[in-house]
């Protein structure tokens, strides 16, 4: 064979091999950029937003909060601290009527405490905890932004970080769709307890099935 044979020969293999892994990248790119899409929901529409548009960068910031938070194991609550949590956030509730903005304040550390007993980083690092909520809790976790924003707005001295009553209402109200995703039990923690469960029907966990009362939503259409 001669050398011009070969050389055409190698030149001919590297340019298949060259577009066959440009057509790779292709092909895992928009699948890769789908499953982080269908993963976040509404998170990824924000986070594009957030890097002005520019998705690529968007995904990477999602692909490297998976890459931190996937794998995190969430702890089981006991069902005393289970009770507890909910007896809280019907407090916040309730206290909201007359006092909405100490009602969205200890929402936010509600919240933050209850990740916190879940397994979410903890001890002040809020923004490594909404990153981790998000990779687990995707379309709960803007209700939690909420309450915080307005939160940290007023304990920075603004009177409520321009949020009126209804505005708050609305964080609240959306936070408590994660805080309702934090407090019941896993489908593991179900399966686990489902026996005990079936055998003591006394219990108020139970009987409630481990859902918040809305009292809030009552005590709004009061005021109404």
């Amino acid at each position: 064979m001669s050398t011009g044979l070969i050389i055409a020969l190698i030149v001919i293999v590297a340019v298949v091999v060259a577009a066959a892994a440009v057509l790779t990248l292709r092909a895992r790119g928009p699948r890769h950029g789908t499953g982080l899409k269908r993963r976040f929901g509404p998170e990824y529409d924000r986070a594009v937003a957030r890097h002005d548009g520019d998705t690529k960068a968007a995904e990477r910031e999602l692909a490297e909060r998976v890459e931190r938070h996937g794998d995190l194991r969430v702890r089981p609550l006991e069902p005393t601290e289970r009770e507890r949590y909910e007896v809280r956030w019907t407090a916040v509730q309730e206290r909201f009527v007359d006092a909405p903005r100490d009602a969205v304040a200890e929402a936010d550390r509600l919240i933050a405490e209850l990740a916190a007993a879940r397994g979410f980083p903890a001890d002040g690092h809020y923004e490594e905890q909404l990153a981790a909520l998000s990779v687990h809790h995707a379309h709960h976790v803007e209700g939690y932004r909420r309450v915080h924003r307005v939160a940290q707005a007023r304990a920075n001295g603004a009177h409520d970080g321009g949020a009126g009553t209804e505005e708050m209402r609305e964080a609240v109200v959306e936070a408590r769709a994660l805080f309702e995703e934090l407090v019941r039990p896993s489908r593991h923690e179900a399966g686990r307890h489902r026996a005990g469960a079936d055998g003591d029907r006394t219990s108020p966990a139970a009987d409630r099935g481990h859902r918040t009362p809305s009292l809030f939503h009552r005590h709004q259409a009061k005021e109404s």
